[in-house]
């Protein structure tokens, strides 16, 4: 079965690298915009081998290759300026693997059949007024995803049911006030929202001096299954492309307040990163950067110090191999990165990740799957992870992505049980209009 993916995957992405014909107007856009129909699909080869036991001895059901195919057709109607209606579809599927078709059992993505991922209606232009309003099923994205993203990596993906007011001042200047609740997925039904778990917030984008978006945000966090009542209060930090040179940052600070689990929460999260980007004509960048979330130190008492990631994208952050979120974690991360051609972009991005507490537990990039029972004896060393990724652009419609990563097991792994190296391999391609 694995070499049939392979092959498969061979055969696509030697037609998709192929296809550079020059760009043409979309096709699907009609009566000036105000007819748009999309269509998206996405095509993915994995190949995993010890990334969910480090067990080189067992035979996991997850060492395995697969295909996830994700395919999307929406319909965009905006009779006037002030009013856009908003329909998306999605059809997800996982195969050719051994692992159970339900999402999230035994680590498998799964089965979605055609389901109703998106439906809203937007109303305001900014022409006309600074405030808009967008009610329904939608996507909710900010910052750099590390508390709130459409986790776009998963074939699934996420959305919320939300009511969304957003005020536009000059400048780039936004001010967003919502209420949600995220979209669980229903193997065998019409996808639904958790009406027991809220995720309401205000989320503010400043331009600030010319030479840094500045972020505030307050998220109120409750969940009456999970006994979560609890504050997010943050500010994200990030240099506009140019302003400095060469040079870039980033940086975002967050504290948490109120009760997770029904224990008194107290947490803290944040991250910083420095670039430089070498005047030459691959536009070389070299990155370094630091994430720390807090944990734990003790389960058996009435305080929670772990950090809660909410709903992130932490696909983007803390390795390709998604073993890690932004909760009890220290990771040092070097970033390289290249434009060998205008549609070619390349990187490689090294991690070194410790353990805040390991009277915590490791979790993984759902931000609540351990990896291993917590140990309070072991070491914090958790091990390194490299990843390879190469995207090519074929055209405006028509993308490849090739990654590898490789995970070096640390001593943290060999003192709770078997510590051994993993490896992860994908091939993906996306067509979209």
């Amino acid at each position: 079965m694995k070499s049939i993916h392979l092959i498969t995957f061979l055969a696509l992405t030697t037609v998709a690298w192929g296809q550079t014909a020059p760009e043409k107007p979309n096709p699907l856009s009609l009566a000036g915009g105000r007819v748009v129909f999309g269509i998206e699909d996405q095509l993915r080869f994995e190949y995993r081998e010890n990334n969910f036991d480090f067990n080189s001895g067992l035979g996991h059901i997850n060492d395995d290759a697969w295909l996830l195919q994700r395919f999307r057709l929406s319909l965009q109607l905006k009779p006037v300026d002030w009013l856009t209606f908003y329909v998306q579809g999605q059809d997800a599927r996982e195969i050719g693997s051994e692992r159970a078709d339900l999402p999230g059992v035994l680590g498998a993505e799964g089965d979605n059949p055609f389901d109703l991922r998106q439906l809203y209606v937007e109303m305001g232009d900014a022409k006309g007024s600074p405030l808009s309003l967008k009610v329904g099923r939608q996507v909710l994205l900010y910052g750099d995803q590390r508390l709130i993203g459409p986790l776009e990596w998963s074939n699934i993906s996420r959305t919320f049911d939300a009511v969304k007011l957003r005020y536009t001042g000059k400048d780039g200047l936004w001010v967003d006030a919502f209420i949600s609740s995220v979209v669980v997925i229903d193997r065998f039904g019409m996808d639904d929202s958790d009406k027991d778990s809220l995720l309401s917030g205000l989320y503010a984008h400043i331009p600030t001096l010319g030479i840094q978006d500045t972020e505030l945000y307050a998220l109120y966090f409750d969940d009456t299954n999970r006994n979560d009542h609890f504050l997010t209060l943050g500010t994200h930090w990030k240099s506009m492309p140019g302003k400095l040179g060469p040079w870039d940052y980033e940086t975002e600070f967050v504290v948490q307040t109120g009760t997770a689990g029904g224990r008194d929460l107290s947490a803290f999260a944040s991250y910083v990163e420095a670039g430089y980007t070498f005047q030459q004509p691959w536009k070389p960048r070299l990155g370094l950067e630091y994430s720390y979330a807090s944990g734990d130190g003790n389960a058996a008492d009435n305080k929670q110090g772990a950090f809660q990631n909410l709903f992130p994208t932490n696909h983007l952050h803390y390795g390709l191999m998604d073993a890690f979120s932004w909760s009890n974690i220290h990771d040092i991360a070097l970033h390289l990165s290249a434009k060998p051609g205008a549609k070619l972009t390349t990187s490689l991005d090294f991690h070194l990740f410790w353990l805040d507490d390991t009277a915590d537990t490791w979790r993984r990039a759902n931000a609540t799957t351990a990896v291993r029972p917590a140990n309070a004896a072991a070491s914090n060393y958790a091990g390194s992870e490299l990843d390879v990724l190469v995207t090519y652009a074929a055209s405006s419609h028509l993308t490849v992505t090739a990654g590898y990563s490789h995970f070096f097991a640390g001593d943290y792994l060999n003192d709770t049980g078997t510590g051994s190296d993993a490896d992860f391999v994908y091939v993906m391609t996306g067509i979209k209009f």
